[in-house]
């Protein structure tokens, strides 16, 4: 049987877990394939670097043009990161007709279209499956599994390094720059951890999240995005005894033909299953008219459940290739982007105020929320003794994105308002 032989751009964590799994697997995945999978050749930063697995250093270059240029390369596997040049990459590949598996979040997030649309001029593969939530198969899921249904809302911790932050800090009281430090020394966040804890890394996965769902180009400037370093361990001390967890959650939601996608910190109801999703793992919520609510668990980041993902993948575009389907089971947006527009966008809220501790205060803030018709769920003033304000507590029902921020603007003016300490939205 003629091997079909593979190109690989990177060879770090998740490049390493690759080459382990098709090495060590190549018994079985052989048999799902009709032929052997030879690894050619592998794109590095540096030949000479110690390794923790052997390759025969006859496959290591140190010029990717080399392994895109290869002619018996079948299929390239790109797990180098980066975004213009990689792209760059990624067209020569497609045009010379190697199929394509990635594990990059930030290349389809804001290139994806482009690259999708070479690859069916070409009629080649493009999969993507790692490049959101690890080894949670959630892109195959909203491709195939939902094909005969009409999703309606996509709501997920798809970045382990917030999630972690937000147990350490509800489970052990601790303030959010503790937690972070020991995050970064685990290495489960990076030195500069922007990218996560701003919440860049889960908008850019809703945004490849939302695309496939709703069929429609969704880009990284359409997710409204807000990240955790504000976060207090008051806050979730407040959300615990209220009957909430903090998760940092990306949601895109569909009512009829509009959307919206965020990413932002929620407070969740304990009873959600996504509430118990602890440490690094991801979870992916979808809910669909027909099947109705579906969840999906699983490691979202490491080498082996990562590179599991990237495998699968290309065992996908080798079948393709023996069916002789390439290119054909990829379907582009087809549907008109239309965003809600923020006076349409509804849902729960809980405020912290810290206020004069004197009569009437209550009554002006409960008369500013019926001026802009936001009602309330709740309100509980909370004794702080190491606060000589009052604090109190607000949940609302559902209202506009707009009517609150014209509230939270107000309360800003309001003199016997001290501070408007936290604002979330509030999930289940």
């Amino acid at each position: 049987m003629k091997p079909i032989k593979v190109g690989l751009l990177g060879l770090g964590t998740v490049g390493t877990g690759v080459v382990r799994i098709v090495e060590g697997n190549q018994e079985d995945l052989s048999s799902q394939v009709g032929s052997p999978i030879v690894i050619e050749k592998i794109a590095v930063k540096n030949t000479e670097k110690a390794r923790n697995i052997n390759v025969d250093s006859d496959k290591l270059t140190e010029d990717p043009w080399e392994v895109i240029r290869h002619p018996d390369i079948d299929v390239i596997v790109e797990v180098m990161g980066g975004v213009d040049q990689t792209k760059e990459y990624i067209l020569e590949a497609l045009e010379r007709g190697k199929h394509i598996v990635t594990a990059n979040k930030d290349l389809m997030a804001l290139y994806g279209s482009e690259i999708l649309a070479k690859a069916a001029e070409k009629r080649c593969d493009v999969y993507y499956e790692a490049s959101v939530a690890g080894g949670i198969p959630i892109i195959r899921t909203l491709i195939e599994g939902f094909s005969s249904d009409r999703i309606t809302k996509i709501m997920g911790i798809v970045n382990g390094t917030t999630n972690y932050i937000l147990t350490k800090m509800s489970q052990e009281g601790v303030s959010y720059e503790e937690v972070l430090k020991e995050a970064q020394e685990l290495g489960y966040a990076e030195a500069d951890p922007t990218s996560d804890v701003e919440g860049l890394d889960a908008a850019r996965k809703m945004a490849i999240l939302a695309t496939l769902g709703f069929h429609t180009n969704v880009e990284l400037r359409d997710v409204s995005v807000s990240g955790i370093s504000s976060v207090t361990k008051e806050d979730i001390s407040y959300a615990r005894r209220l009957g909430y967890e903090m998760k940092l959650l990306g949601i895109a939601e569909r009512q009829d033909d509009q959307i919206t996608i965020s990413v932002q910190p929620t407070m969740v109801k304990k009873k959600h299953p996504i509430a118990s999703v602890n440490g690094v793992f991801n979870a992916v919520y979808v809910h669909g008219e027909a099947v109705g609510e579906t969840m999906f668990y699983g490691a979202g980041a490491g080498e082996m459940p990562t590179a599991t993902s990237v495998v699968a993948d290309l065992v996908s575009v080798i079948r393709n290739v023996k069916l002789g389907v390439s290119g054909l089971k990829a379907i582009a947006p087809y549907k008109e982007k239309r965003l809600i527009s923020d006076e349409e966008i509804k849902y729960k809220y809980f405020l912290l105020l810290h206020v004069d501790d004197k009569a009437g205060v209550l009554a002006q803030i409960t008369q500013i929320f019926a001026e802009y018709n936001v009602s309330l769920a709740s309100v509980v003033q909370q004794p702080n003794e190491f606060n000589p304000d009052a604090e109190i507590i607000i949940v609302t029902h559902d209202a506009s994105k707009a009517n609150m921020e014209k509230v939270r603007k107000h309360f800003e003016s309001l003199d016997v308002i001290r501070k408007v300490k936290s604002v979330y939205r509030v999930e289940g």
